[in-house]
């Protein structure tokens, strides 16, 4: 029988999986041109539509986050048939108002990694340059902040998300520094993960769990593994109610935001210069554009 293409992917937690509503699951390992995706992907039908899980820094948290292979994950999801990526991520807080508990959909994203990460695709022989004037999907973002108002979360509907290299917290000076460049939330692994997404032509946003207020708050704890990890274990229910809202409307939706012709005008090598191993290599991303 042949199987249902998978269209929507979470990218999160492995505690994600187990929800009301997914049946008949099963594990799919992939591997890519650019390596194996950071776990085995786990489908399996939500409300009648095929979803795919994949555990970000592996099931059991064994990936720092500049070691998460990202380009791996994101080819992987799109050699599926992916088109919507809803990733969950933990993130700190850098406003008084976006409190520990609220969830955050940022529509904005800084990059301050380090260089240590592969956020591109392409280079050796393929040239481009996306355009990501505003990083995340704007109707995904929409579809998530009305499922997540819809299971009773508290969300906030925009903010810069500033994505920091790790594995270790923010000083204090960094978090003030972050509060003065007009950032919202802090974490570690947005980026690259929405630029390859964007790439891949994936429809991407972030619903992002406020665990703590990082460390300028002087009348809060400062953030830790063990507040980070207890805040995410109260959000899971949330979670999970709108990710199952998001796969309804989703199952009913015709893209029509952009995300689908990403590439059209980023490639910028002539085409008789083209690398023939490396187009061989981005078949699935570019073919459409170069036959």
């Amino acid at each position: 029988m042949e199987q249902q293409p998978v269209e929507i992917a979470v990218i999160g937690g492995s505690g994600l999986y187990h929800m009301a509503g997914l049946n008949s699951t099963r594990e799919v390992s992939l591997s890519t041109p650019f390596g194996s995706p950071s776990d085995s992907i786990m489908i399996g039908d939500l409300y009648g539509t095929p979803v795919a899980f994949l555990a970000r820094h592996g099931r059991g948290h064994v990936y720092l986050p500049h070691e998460v292979p990202y380009r791996a994950n994101i080819f992987a999801l799109k050699t599926l048939g992916v088109k919507y990526i809803i990733a969950v991520s933990a993130c700190g807080s850098l406003r008084e108002d976006y409190a520990p508990g609220h969830i955050v959909i940022p529509d904005q994203l800084f990059d301050a990694t380090k260089g240590r990460r592969e956020s591109t695709f392409f280079g050796e022989g393929l040239a481009l340059h996306i355009g990501v004037p505003d990083p995340f999907c704007p109707v995904l973002r929409e579809m998530l902040i009305e499922s997540i108002t819809e299971v009773g979360g508290q969300v906030h509907r925009d903010g810069a998300f500033i994505t920091i290299e790790g594995p270790r917290f923010s000083t204090k000076a960094e978090s003030n520094v972050y509060r003065s460049w007009g950032m919202s939330v802090i974490g570690m692994t947005t980026s690259p993960e929405a630029f390859l997404a964007r790439e891949a032509e994936i429809c991407y946003a972030v619903m992002a769990h406020v665990t703590d207020y990082d460390v300028w708050h002087e009348t809060e704890e400062p953030v830790s593994v063990d507040i980070v990890v207890r805040t995410l274990s109260r959000n899971v229910e949330v979670a999970q109610g709108a990710i199952g809202g998001m796969v309804k409307k989703l199952a009913q939706h015709h893209r029509d935001c952009g995300c689908s012709n990403a590439l059209a005008e980023a490639i910028i090598t002539d085409r008789r210069k083209i690398n023939r191993e490396t187009r061989q290599r981005l078949a699935l991303l570019v073919d459409k554009y170069l036959d």
